[in-house]
């Protein structure tokens, strides 16, 4: 009785995910309630999709945007990267040492935070031979905190009185996974949108650098999995600027894209239960929250103090 329940309230909330009266905080919230209430009644179909209806949904933004634009944000984006991505290891490094964290445990959820999210994790875990125990832990810590921020940010911004323009920069540089990036954003307007997922995507780029850089090191010959969302982002972004005939098509593309987004964090949050939060562990969850809150601190009060533009 309670799985036909479970399975009936499934479908009713994805029809709402995918309806114009939903949002990205609602559909993640949704699927929390879900998890920790009914459970989630199709546990492998859900963990299998949410990646690759995550991809597929980002591809779709793409067709939403002008490749132009593109460029000139990824390119002004590219030393705020750097720079966090450099800083966030360093302080990574200095609160595992103070935590006494597991080593491995504590580089994924460094290049979690460092990069994006669990992307990051997956290429990076199989490189340093990573147990499943880690992968699973350091996955749990960057979705809980992914979740957490989709809540909060968009109110913090306007407490704050962020311009679209350093929402869309702080989002993308001190949120974890495009999901939630994208799911904030979107919150928060057109132009944080464009900006946040732009930038985000530039950011995701550096886990083949960063992959290749692990590689050398620990001499694996572990396959480097490629982000091949991010080329379909351009090439779609591509086809909608050079080709002006297309420009109607490609507004449908990404409201579709869009909702797909959301009913993607309902998978998400519907993934997420007391019992996932429970086996994180304190030290990892402190490890990722503390370092969470340095990066989203430092990159806030930079945006502040115009020294990011």
């Amino acid at each position: 009785m309670k799985t036909n329940l479970a399975r009936f309230v499934f479908f009713a909330l994805v029809l709402f995910a995918l309806s114009p009266y939903s949002s990205s905080a609602l559909a993640l919230l949704a699927g929390i309630i879900l998890a920790s209430t009914l459970g989630n009644p199709f546990p492998d179909f859900t963990k299998k999709h949410t990646s690759t209806l995550l991809q597929y949904s980002v591809v779709g933004l793409g067709a939403g945007m002008n490749l132009k634009v593109v460029g000139v944000v990824g390119a002004q984006g590219v030393g705020y990267t750097i720079t966090g991505i450099a800083l966030t290891a360093l302080v990574g490094y200095g609160l595992s040492r103070l935590l006494k964290t597991p080593n491995i445990l504590s580089t994924l959820i460094t290049v979690g935070t460092a990069i994006c999210g669990g992307s990051a994790i997956a290429a990076t875990g199989p490189i340093i031979k990573a147990e499943h125990e880690d992968m699973s832990v350091s996955l749990g810590v960057v979705f809980i905190l992914n979740a957490c921020a989709l809540f909060i940010f968009p109110p913090i911004g306007h407490y704050l009185g962020l311009t679209q323009h350093q929402f869309g920069i702080w989002s993308a540089l001190a949120i974890h996974d495009t999901s939630s990036v994208v799911g904030a954003s979107m919150q928060y307007g057109a132009e944080a949108l464009e900006l946040a997922t732009t930038v985000k995507l530039a950011r995701a780029l550096w886990i083949i650098p960063i992959s290749l850089l692990f590689a050398f090191f620990m001499k694996s010959k572990s396959k480097i999995k490629m982000p091949w969302f991010i080329f379909g982002f351009i090439l779609v972004a591509a086809l909608v600027t050079w080709v002006p005939a297309l420009s109607e098509v490609g507004h449908q593309v990404s409201r579709v894209a869009k909702q797909l987004l959301v009913l993607t964090l309902f998978f998400i949050g519907i993934n997420l239960n007391l019992d996932s939060i429970k086996r994180v562990g304190i030290k990892p969850l402190l490890l990722g929250f503390i370092l969470w809150v340095v990066v989203a601190t430092t990159t806030v009060m930079a945006l502040k103090l115009n020294w990011i533009i």
